[in-house]
């Protein structure tokens, strides 16, 4: 696959905040995956919430862009963390967004999911919530390995580098997976 075009992958992560562990996460999957994939990230920080009477009048510009580009994307990456044992609103935000017509960009988009926690379960059950929800909206995600990053505040280093090696090696295992499963759902 060397002489063809990357593989281009959307990341977008569930979590705004400046020094996010997803965030970071996110990143390490761009510096981890395949030479022939480029990690590209979404904003949805600008994304309006849904409305539905806005959407029917036409689409903001911001959430344009955002279904643009998923649709320009080969697959996209979600790195979530996890608040209230759920997705946090902004991602579900903007898979809403993303997922109304006309031409659905998630539609058949291959996907994957990665996510952090200070926890035990490190984003377990917002992953779980995760898969419901981009299965409603028939995306298609790789399904092992499956990537918790526990107790994610000592996963990293001061300069936001992942510096556990088992994560480090289960995201490096995802990223292959990934572009396994994108380049098998083009034939």
């Amino acid at each position: 696959m060397s002489d063809a075009v990357p593989l281009k992958i959307l990341g977008i992560c569930g979590s705004l905040r400046k020094s996010s562990n997803n965030a970071m996460a996110l990143k390490a999957a761009g510096e981890l995956m395949p030479a022939e994939m480029v990690l590209e990230t979404a904003d949805i920080s600008v994304l309006p919430h849904y409305h539905d009477d806005v959407r029917l009048k036409g689409y903001p510009a911001t959430a344009q862009h955002f279904r643009a580009q998923i649709a320009a994307a080969d697959a996209v990456l979600f790195a979530t963390p996890e608040y209230n044992f759920s997705v946090p609103g902004v991602l579900k935000n903007a898979i809403d967004w993303a997922s109304r017509p006309p031409d659905q960009p998630c539609n058949g988009k291959p996907c994957a999911i990665i996510g952090a926690a200070s926890g035990l379960l490190g984003s377990a059950r917002a992953q779980y919530h995760l898969r419901q929800i981009i299965g409603s909206v028939n995306m298609l995600a790789v399904n092992k390995p499956e990537v918790f990053i526990t107790f994610a505040p000592t996963k990293f280093d001061d300069e936001g580098r992942l510096i556990d090696q088992g994560a480090r090696d289960l995201i490096t295992q995802l990223m292959v997976a990934l572009r396994d499963w994108t380049l098998r759902l083009r034939r």
